[in-house]
């Protein structure tokens, strides 16, 4: 009876290792590289100063803050020549989700890096570079403020 139970035991491990998760593995490269060219486009529009560019890879409205919101963002990084020196992507939330490190450098040898999040919607990749876009109406965003008794 022993025996038969340390072998039954034995089995399930086989059969549970052969149905581990794939989520340790690579995803396949045309996700990576959709990511990556996201990224790029990125790198792209601010060396162009391009408002539409920044708009069009943050995957926002082209509304009057988002316009203003891109505006700041090229002030503060466009312009610059930045050459990308390593770009890593992650799908580490799944393989629509994931992160994005980025490390760039201008003519003047400043550094960049950044992390942003990267998602795909409809086929097209986006990179969360937009973080004052308005609450949908009737709709309250969150609060981090204590609670009011």
């Amino acid at each position: 009876m022993q025996r038969r139970c340390l072998l039954a035991v034995a089995a399930a491990l086989v059969v549970a290792s052969g149905c581990s998760s794939q989520d340790n593995e690579a995803p396949p490269s045309d996700v990576s590289d959709g990511a990556r060219d996201a990224v790029e486009s990125y790198v792209r529009a601010l060396n162009s100063r391009s408002v539409a560019g920044l708009i069009s890879v943050g995957g926002v409205e082209d509304e009057e803050w988002s316009r203003q919101e891109a505006e700041r963002i090229l002030a503060d990084r466009g312009g610059r020549g930045w050459k990308i020196k390593d770009v890593r992507i992650q799908h580490d939330m799944g393989p629509d989700v994931g992160s994005a490190r980025l490390l760039a450098e201008d003519r003047a040898g400043t550094s960049l890096r950044d992390t942003f999040t990267v998602t795909r919607e409809k086929g097209a990749w986006h990179l969360t570079v937009f973080t004052g876009q308005p609450a949908e109406p009737g709709k309250e965003s969150a609060a981090t403020d204590e609670p009011r008794s």
